[in-house]
């Protein structure tokens, strides 16, 4: 019998038992928390000081969804590299690994512009049919939201095109229910 080793795995060399740290795939849930928990900080820290606050500018709202379509394209570079279409140079796998931190990486970055821009529409919302510039800053938020789910959904998807076709684990088609 062998002792447990780091994590209170046993050392021992069973077919199941693979020594290599694994990645495992991000989850819906675990982003979802991450949003919801920077949403009611970030409520706190609006209804604190949004009166000191200028005008919330637009492009803060869209750099998201360029970054979010860059990851988006990457993802189907690479893919497309990853199962070898027309010739393609194969992925070296440090990309690929870089790749992946990237995806959780901007998933949980998302999730956190996510909730933040939530937080600013639960106090500007209210307050839009009677103040203009609570109006303008719910349209900003409104479109930040957007942008921040799109660029969590990038992430997904990036994820997703990281990974080997022939992948054991992968028996679901990548969607993951835990």
């Amino acid at each position: 019998m062998t002792a447990p080793g780091p994590g209170g795995r046993r050392s021992g060399r069973g077919p199941d038992d693979d020594p290599r740290p694994t990645v495992r795939p991000t989850r819906v849930r675990d982003v979802a928390a991450i949003a919801v928990v920077a949403a009611l900080l970030g409520n706190i820290l609006v209804q604190l000081t949004y009166g000191s606050l200028p005008t919330l500018p637009v492009a803060a709202a869209v750099v998201v969804t360029v970054l979010a379509a860059a990851e988006a394209a990457g993802g189907v570079v690479l893919r497309r590299r990853i199962e070898r279409r027309n010739g393609a140079v194969p992925v070296p796998p440090l990309v690929a690994a870089r790749a992946v931190l990237l995806a959780k990486a901007s998933a949980v970055g998302g999730a956190v512009v996510a909730g933040l821009w939530v937080a600013v529409l639960m106090h500007t919302l209210p307050r839009a049919a009677v103040v203009v510039a609570a109006f303008r800053d719910s349209v900003v938020a409104g479109i930040g939201v957007v942008s921040a789910l799109l660029l969590i959904g990038a992430a997904f998807w990036l994820e997703y095109c990281c990974r080997a076709p022939d992948d054991p684990d992968d028996t679901d088609g990548g969607i993951r229910s835990t």
